[in-house]
């Protein structure tokens, strides 16, 4: 137990740590923020005109298909239509049409509607006889922010990897490993301190950012749940492994990376590509995939799936923990 106390209290000196720690925390709190801004007003057509230019009926027909801003100079008007910032398509009259200008840097949706203009203008009475069907205006960001909750919720999970990893690392820099070696302490107990301070920071992290991300029934919750601890044990005992194969600060932040990188690269690949069959079997040999897919799974209430998936999850850590104490009691019979 003093053991623990220790390496909690190395951990919490540590910044790396907490930021990692706080990293999904605010990366949650800044999509869940997003989510709630409505983004569709970037869409708008904005329109620049001069003071008493345009005839009432036409200044009327065209605040019909976005804002229009008054000008009194040509001056004026040419510096908002050129202003990289903004979309603004100037509009000016043009004998009983209108005409306009855009400075060419726009997106190519408001220069084709600057294009089609003049045109629609010229046959507004036909228009008015048609019928007109509005649709829906489609979120941008609804297909894809499951997949970044997800996503981060992942990042969230296997933070427990980069806490066992840097800490054991750390330790070699300092020499504290050679001390820990002649301590009267058991693998097991070796293995239990190290894996309890990755799997508990890594837990409270998933917890947190799932609290804020998901709104699901208590069942649901419970399932998450399992997914988190079962996704935060195999993450510290992949934490164990890159601490005890890198050599130096260095080499294990490059592990860290790469390690991070396939968690997340593994799971975003099958979701967008829509991978299924034996590749989708091959791509859970990463424990992140099915910790994905759970999560994927809970959020669509699809509870059969995410079983599935905690039960590979379950398989995960069984690996993992035997493959690790194998390979120590053959390090052991090697040093002696």
């Amino acid at each position: 137990m003093k053991g623990l106390k220790y390496q909690l209290k190395s951990v919490l000196r540590d910044k790396f740590c907490l930021m990692t720690f706080l990293l999904p925390i605010l990366a949650a709190a800044a999509l869940n923020f997003m989510g709630s801004i409505d983004l569709s007003s970037l869409g708008e057509l904005h329109f620049g005109v001069l003071e008493n230019d345009l005839s009432p009926q036409a200044a009327a027909w065209l605040e019909r298909y976005g804002p229009a801003t008054a000008y009194t100079t040509l001056e004026e008007l040419t510096a908002a239509i050129i202003e990289p910032s903004t979309n603004v398509i100037g509009v000016r009259a043009d004998g009983d049409s209108i005409k306009t200008a855009v400075s060419g840097d726009e997106l190519d949706i408001f220069q084709q509607a600057a294009a089609t203009l003049p045109a629609l203008y010229e046959q507004r009475a036909e228009a008015e006889r048609a019928n007109v069907l509005t649709l829906e205006r489609p979120d941008i960001l609804e297909g894809f922010q499951d997949i970044f909750i997800s996503a981060v919720l992942i990042m969230a999970m296997f933070m427990g990897c980069t806490f066992n990893a840097m800490n054991i690392i750390l330790e070699k820099e300092d020499g504290v490993a050679f001390v820990n070696e002649i301590l009267p302490m058991t693998p097991s107990q070796y293995i239990l301190q190290k894996v309890a301070v990755g799997f508990l920071f890594g837990s409270l992290s998933s917890i947190a950012t799932a609290c804020i991300c998901f709104r699901m029934s208590w069942q649901n919750w419970g399932m998450m749940l399992a997914l988190i601890v079962l996704s935060s044990f195999v993450a510290a005992l992949i934490g164990l492994f890159i601490g005890k194969l890198s050599e130096g600060l260095m080499t294990g932040v490059v592990h860290i990376k790469l390690v991070m990188l396939l968690f997340l690269a593994a799971p975003l690949l099958c979701a967008l590509i829509g991978v299924s069959g034996p590749p989708a079997v091959m791509c859970s040999i990463v424990p992140s995939q099915p910790a994905f897919d759970g999560i994927m799974a809970l959020s669509a209430g699809n509870m059969g799936t995410a079983v599935k998936d905690a039960g590979i999850l379950a398989v995960h850590c069984i690996a993992w923990f035997v493959l690790y104490i194998l390979l120590s009691s053959r390090r052991s019979q090697q040093a002696m």
